[in-house]
């Protein structure tokens, strides 16, 4: 993750200095790629399984598996599992009602989402907000979480050791509220979830994680850097208005 800290905190500094430039799709792509491979790969040697849904980071005390929502908030609120809690101004354990027919997953908290103790309230969280309305729902019929639930340094990417520290916190959510569907938002949560790569190739497929049907679609970041794949993002979600009778 080194070479992408480095990378991310170049362009951090051109966009301080208002410098802006394009980077074709195609690079972007092989960038990626190469880079979720490696996290596949460290995943692997980690001894993370990536499909069972069930992972267990052995350092957590207490019983995770028997823990209500409430004393499970309370128990992440004061994690300090990984070097993570040292960065970080709030844990952002998600929101929404807890009886919700769908979960949105996100990657990470960014910076105002760390600010705030809250999923998805900068720019992305905007238009991610619009399209839940757009479904017909609010954000507090809906429930919002990420992978990891504390901010990376330079919003890089969860290293495959806070993937495994916050997966069983999510994993817990996610038996809690039992959702009918289950929306991953971008290539990373269809990574650590389901262990696949290409949501540009696999977005708008059913899938299924611990038995609840689930489906891969673009990052409302993404969309907002390339507003051309916000009508295939749409198609997504029709599917599942379809599926849970919403018209």
């Amino acid at each position: 993750m080194k070479l992408i800290d480095e990378i991310v905190e170049v362009l951090e500094e051109k966009k301080k200095d208002s410098k802006y430039f394009d980077v074709s799709e195609k690079t972007i792509n092989e960038f990626f790629d190469f880079e979720v491979q490696k996290q596949k790969s460290d995943i692997n040697s980690t001894d993370i399984s990536v499909k069972s849904g069930y992972r267990q980071a052995e350092s957590v005390s207490g019983n995770i598996n028997e823990m209500n929502m409430d004393h499970l908030r309370q128990f992440v609120l004061s994690c300090k599992e990984c070097k993570l809690c040292n960065t970080r101004t709030h844990v952002v354990f998600g929101e929404g009602t807890p009886s919700a027919d769908i979960m949105f997953i996100g990657e990470a908290p960014g910076q105002e989402e760390d600010r705030q103790g809250k999923p998805f309230v900068g720019k992305s969280g905007q238009l991610l907000t619009k399209m839940i309305q757009a479904m017909g729902y609010s954000r507090e019929d809906v429930y919002i979480a990420n992978i990891i639930k504390c901010r990376p340094p330079y919003n890089r990417n969860p290293s495959p050791e806070e993937a495994k520290c916050c997966l069983i916190f999510l994993n817990r959510q996610i038996e809690l509220i039992k959702p009918k569907v289950i929306v991953l938002l971008g290539a990373v949560p269809l990574h650590v979830l389901l262990g696949l790569n290409g949501i540009t190739r696999i977005h708008g497929q059913w899938k299924e994680y611990n038995g609840i049907k689930t489906m891969p679609t673009f990052h409302p970041a993404f969309l907002l850097r390339d507003p051309n794949r916000k009508r295939p993002a749409w198609e997504d979600l029709k599917k599942i208005m379809k599926f849970l009778g919403k018209k």
